[in-house]
């Protein structure tokens, strides 16, 4: 009975590390390889990341610094990283490609606020999705005589403790990237 909620821990996990992922992506003031690691480069006939070509660095908090494994793939790592846009121009010397980047505007800091929120808000809506599964599975197990009406209310009171937590978890990874963009 109260497998049907364990079974969907992994789902709810799913939700908040995709999250997770996802904010690491976002730009706050400091330089962070999430950035850029997942840029898709023509590589060798075929689209790869940026990570699988390129050993990516910070070597200061206004630089993200990319070597390419290859030298022959400076100039589409660098066509990758344009067709990008991520609002910074890389600069190449020999085969080391750096990008410094800009300061962020108020205006800037305010947009990556809302588009952390609105991951978050994508990332609960995930969660309030599993949970109408398993209560769907709830209610048909109580209609097959499979559980009775009151073990079916306490597996929904368990399912929504569950479900707190998570979306606890969640408001607190949006609280500290909003925290990490709006600090100067």
């Amino acid at each position: 009975m109260a497998n049907h909620i364990e079974n969907a821990k992994p789902e709810f996990q799913k939700a908040l590390d995709r999250l997770d992922n996802d904010l690491k992506g976002l730009r706050s003031g400091r330089a962070n390889a999430a950035l850029v690691e997942n840029i898709r480069v023509e590589a060798y006939g075929s689209t790869m990341e940026l990570k699988s070509v390129a050993a990516i660095s910070i070597p200061d908090a206004k630089t993200i610094q990319i070597e390419p494994w290859d030298k022959g793939l400076v100039k589409d790592v660098e066509k990758a990283l344009i067709g990008a846009n991520l609002g910074m121009t890389p600069n190449t010397a020999g085969t080391v490609i750096r990008l410094n980047l800009p300061q962020m505007t108020e205006e800037t800091r305010k947009e990556t606020v809302k588009a952390v929120r609105q991951k978050g808000e994508q990332a609960k809506i995930a969660i309030r999705n599993v949970r109408e599964t398993v209560r769907e599975i709830l209610a048909k197990d109580e209609k097959a005589h499979v559980i009775s009406e009151d073990d079916k209310f306490r597996l929904q009171e368990q399912l929504d403790k569950v479900v707190k937590e998570y979306n606890e978890k969640i408001d607190r990874l949006i609280a500290e990237k909003e925290e990490e963009v709006m600090a100067i």
